[in-house]
């Protein structure tokens, strides 16, 4: 395959383009996880933004050695592929400063990074209930449920497009939260029972 694109640099020029388009989808995805993740392994927020440019830097050289399962895994294990990296800019950053009194031993940062690790994974099981519980609602509801939460949506502009009152429509938004709650806590369940 490297030696068509060698010899097509157009060819080569897209699948580049559609290797950083990946990249930047899936960096975006989880831009915030990661960020949680290296915050849990500083002693301060400062830093922060310098480790995750680093750990955004490296992901990118690397992601040509990023290879998923699957392409449907790529999504869940991308976000742990980059968590490691971030571990060792955090340890490389921590380092730097090490004549700084705030700074976490290896050590510490190594636990510190399994544990988030295991938040991580809990939160992207929530995650995926949460959004699978959403599909199984009727678009009407899914979009009154999510109506609170979306740019240029809106409680009232929905009540004025339906002919509802808007405060009818809170009512029913808490029930759905409820049925939704009870949904998810369902599908988590029944993950933790399946292993």
């Amino acid at each position: 395959m490297n030696d068509q694109a060698d010899n097509n640099p157009e060819q080569a020029a897209a699948g580049r383009e559609a290797q950083y388009s990946q990249f930047v989808a899936l960096l975006a995805r989880h831009d915030q996880s990661i960020r949680r993740f290296v915050r849990l392994l500083l002693p301060s927020r400062e830093g922060v933004d310098d480790v995750m440019q680093e750990t955004a830097l490296e992901c990118w050289k690397k992601f040509s050695e990023f290879t998923p399962a699957t392409p449907e895994d790529a999504v869940d294990e991308f976000v742990r592929w980059a968590c490691v990296i971030a571990r060792f800019k955090a340890m490389s950053w921590q380092r730097d400063r090490g004549r700084d009194r705030l700074v976490f031993r290896e050590c510490v940062i190594e636990a510190l990074a399994a544990a988030a690790l295991d938040s991580l994974d809990q939160q992207e099981s929530e995650r995926r209930a949460i959004e699978n519980c959403l599909q199984t609602m009727p678009d009407d509801q899914r979009r009154l449920v999510l109506s609170v939460h979306s740019p240029g949506e809106s409680v009232a502009l929905i009540a004025a497009e339906t002919g509802q009152k808007a405060r009818r429509l809170y009512s029913r938004i808490n029930v759905l939260r409820n049925l939704l709650l009870d949904c998810v806590q369902q599908r988590l369940t029944g993950e933790a029972a399946n292993g």
